[in-house]
């Protein structure tokens, strides 16, 4: 029995270093407690780790710290669904195909932690409260109704109205 113990505590111990120190469980709430719940949940993760992926895998970690800040920033909208998932399954919101493979094994472990990161808390101070961005290569039309906040790398960001978030 001991020697199953150590073992259980040994897989216990690896699988916690495999998890980025953001989105390790709270042991008082239990192993499936990643993510903030107020963001939807242990699915949220994924979710946003997928979004940045398609979104923005060959930005700089500010150009993908931006764009989880504005799908966290619509989160917390109430013009929006209200976790991470709904945001990003919105229709006519996000352009890549949801569920496609992450072939970069790298670029998803990156993509990842940064979703970690935000989804802990991280500030989020660099689109001064955008919920909206697009690509320097289009200029769509509603980009004209919103304030333009910032630009950080091929992408621009926008807010409507006033801020919405201040962590």
């Amino acid at each position: 029995m001991l020697t199953l113990t150590r073992k259980l505590a040994a897989i216990a111990v690896s699988l916690s270093l495999a998890l980025p120190l953001a989105a390790q469980a709270d042991p008082a709430k239990g192993p499936e407690t990643v993510t903030q719940t107020r963001y939807g949940g242990a699915d949220s993760l994924a979710c946003l780790t997928e979004a940045l992926y398609f979104e923005a895998r060959g930005e700089g970690r500010n150009g993908q710290r931006a764009v989880a800040e504005v799908i966290l920033n619509r989160v917390d909208s109430r013009a929006f669904p209200n976790s991470v998932c709904g945001v990003i399954h919105q229709r006519g919101q996000f352009t890549y195909n949801k569920g496609r493979r992450m072939s970069n094994a790298a670029a998803a472990a990156r993509a990842r932690q940064i979703a970690a990161d935000l989804l802990a808390g991280a500030p989020r101070e660099l689109t001064n409260g955008a919920t909206y961005f697009h690509t320097t290569a289009v200029r769509p039309s509603w980009s004209k109704r919103f304030t333009r906040t910032t630009k950080i790398g091929s992408h621009i960001f926008y807010r409507q109205g006033r801020r919405v978030a201040t962590n």
